[in-house]
Parts: structure tokens; C-alpha cells; sequence
């Protein structure tokens, strides 16, 4: 009796000191763009914090991967920049609905020692994409941005390693610019870039921005919210109207302000009108299969849908994107309903 009332003690010690650890009772796994990443995870880390039965993690890999992913249904969902193709959507015989979740800007953050402001019109930052501007003094830079010094140094062109949703929609932008880009280069998640050397290519979004900061006259392609972690500078481009603009909120919502969502939800802004607009945005998509076979997995999709579309819009600008229009807002939920 005295060895179990021992045991018992020793029993209940263990029950403080190592309480059970509680598991999910769901867990709901995505892969995909890295453009979203830091927005998706907060919002994933938030709504499994304030919903005990289910746990939702994401791995930031890149859109081409996460439709990958998708296809071989080894995720509960994707993520990507560039919205599936009929051809990709056919291979998933569930069928596939796409969501758009948020928008974000792409901008051109570069290194440049004393140059925080910067203009570039679209001809020069297409000529740079093409190869052909290569030096940071050249006539059509120094042009554009007067009583600024520019370095007689050369431009290093940081572009994407993988397969992605930033690069397909910032080489459609160039493509929609500039008729010797659309020859010479077209667009996609992947592209041949013409460019014989001063060409660095780093994975993801955050690689870039990284790769950027530690290299002296850099430029890249990043989503808004990246360099504004990476504390890089930001070019105002050209827009459509001629007129130079920062990205930002206000200049992000009046690019998307035009853009009309069709039924399949799918809608590339490639050179929106208005002066006050942004010339690079961009919405970005969830996927998910039209049908699932684990229903409690369908109930914990559809609360995670909703408070992607409600409480999650609220923190979408702090974070560095564009909180989706009303009007977009309640096509999505709709669209939502296709998920069973």
C-alpha cells in the first residue's frame, strides 16, 4: 500500500510538471506562392490559436510547386500567384475551385548607396529586364531622375530561381509594356531571361529581397511587403497614365478599383488605367478541391475561408497587401460555396 501510495504521488508530480499535450482533432496542410507567405501565415497561426480542433499549416515554397502539390494531392489546398490553367485544372478529378484571398504589389527594390528615391519610366525598366540598360548612369535613368546621383557602376539583375506566381505576373506586366519583351522574353512561371551577365536568380520572394540587400547595385522583383521587411527602397514607376507613382495602399486600391471578377474568379491585372494607379498588382489565389472526402475537414475549410475574407482583410495592409473591395469580397464567399 505504501509503494502504490508512492506511485500515485509520483503519478500526479508528472501530470504538473508534463501536462498531456492536447492534439487537433483536424489538421489542414497548404503549399504554394511566397508571395502571400507572411500574410497566410499570420492568418493561419491566428485561427488555429482561436480554434482548439483544428491546426493549419503552410509551406512557402513557391506557386509553381504548391499547383504541384495540388495536383498530387499531398495538401489539403494550394496557394499560387498565377491562377491554374484549364490544362492544370483538368488534372485534378475533384474538380477545382479557385479563391482569391488577398492582392499585393510587386515593386523594384534595389541597392543603391545615397539613392532612396527613385523614378524609372516603363521603357527603362523593361530595357533593364531585356539587357538592355545595363549601367545605373545610363542617359535614360539620369533623365528621369534630375539632381539625383546615380554611381557609373553596373546593374545587377536579381530574378526569380523557381517556378513562380511573382514572376509570371511581373514578366505579364513587361509583356503588356513592351512589344520587344513580349517577342523576345513572353512570360510564365519560369522565363529565359536575355540577360548575358549581372544576372543573380534566388528562391522565393525572401530570397530575393536577401539577395538584393547584400548586393551593391542591385535590382529586383519582390512583393511590397518583403522589402518593406528587408527595409530596401522602392522604385515609383511609370504608370499607363504617364505618371509616376509609389506603391503603396492608396496607389494599390486604385489599380484594383477597374478590375471586374468574372465566375471563375480569375482576373490578371497586367497595366491597370488611372493616374493615381500602381502599375504592378496583382490578386493571389487559394486552391481548393470542389470536393473532399473527410467532411469535418470541409466545416473547418469553410470557417477558415470565412475569416480569411473578414477578420483576416483587417490586418491585410499592416502586413504590406491590399484589402480586398466589399464588392470582391462577397463574389468570393459565393464562389466559396462550391467546396463540398
Amino acid at each position: 500500500m505504501k509503494y502504490l501510495s508512492k506511485l500515485m504521488a509520483m503519478l500526479m508530480l508528472m501530470a504538473l510538471v508534463f501536462p498531456a499535450v492536447s492534439f487537433a482533432d483536424v489538421s489542414l496542410v497548404g503549399s504554394g506562392a511566397s508571395f502571400p507567405a507572411p500574410l497566410y501565415t499570420t492568418w493561419f497561426k491566428t485561427f488555429s490559436r482561436e480554434n482548439s480542433g483544428v491546426q493549419v499549416s503552410y509551406q512557402s515554397k513557391g506557386s509553381g510547386a504548391g499547383i504541384r502539390d495540388f495536383q498530387n494531392h499531398v495538401v489539403d489546398f494550394g496557394a499560387s500567384d498565377a491562377a491554374m490553367t484549364p490544362e492544370e485544372i483538368s488534372k485534378v478529378a475533384e474538380g477545382v475551385q479557385l479563391l482569391p484571398m488577398t492582392a499585393g504589389e510587386i515593386v523594384l527594390t534595389y541597392n543603391l548607396e545615397g539613392v532612396s528615391d527613385l523614378k524609372l519610366p516603363r521603357d527603362v525598366y523593361a530595357g533593364i529586364f531585356l539587357g538592355q540598360i545595363t549601367k545605373w548612369d545610363d542617359p535614360a535613368i539620369v533623365k528621369a531622375n534630375p539632381g539625383v546621383k546615380l554611381p557609373s557602376e553596373n546593374i545587377v539583375v536579381v530574378a526569380r530561381a523557381d517556378s513562380s506566381g511573382t514572376n509570371f505576373n511581373f514578366t505579364q506586366h513587361l509583356c503588356a509594356i513592351s512589344k520587344t519583351f513580349k517577342d523576345k522574353v513572353g512570360f510564365g512561371k519560369t522565363v529565359e531571361w536575355p540577360l548575358s551577365q549581372n544576372l543573380i536568380k534566388a528562391p522565393k520572394n525572401d530570397g530575393v529581397a536577401a539577395a538584393i540587400k547584400q548586393t551593391p547595385g542591385a535590382i529586383g522583383y519582390v512583393e511590397f511587403g518583403y522589402a518593406q521587411m528587408a527595409k530596401l527602397p522602392m522604385a515609383s514607376l511609370q504608370n499607363k497614365a504617364g505618371k509616376f507613382v509609389a506603391p503603396g495602399l492608396k496607389s494599390g486600391q486604385a489599380a484594383l478599383a477597374n478590375a471586374v471578377l468574372p465566375e471563375n474568379m480569375i482576373v490578371f491585372i497586367t497595366d491597370p488605367d488611372g493616374d493615381g494607379s500602381y502599375p504592378m498588382v496583382t490578386y493571389t489565389w487559394m486552391l481548393f478541391y470542389k470536393t473532399y472526402q473527410d467532411k469535418e475537414k470541409v466545416e473547418w475549410i469553410h470557417k477558415l475561408i470565412d475569416y480569411c475574407l473578414y477578420k483576416g482583410q483587417a490586418i491585410s495592409d499592416k502586413a504590406g497587401y491590399i484589402p480586398m473591395p466589399e464588392t470582391v469580397v462577397k463574389k468570393v464567399a459565393a464562389a466559396a460555396k462550391n467546396i463540398k
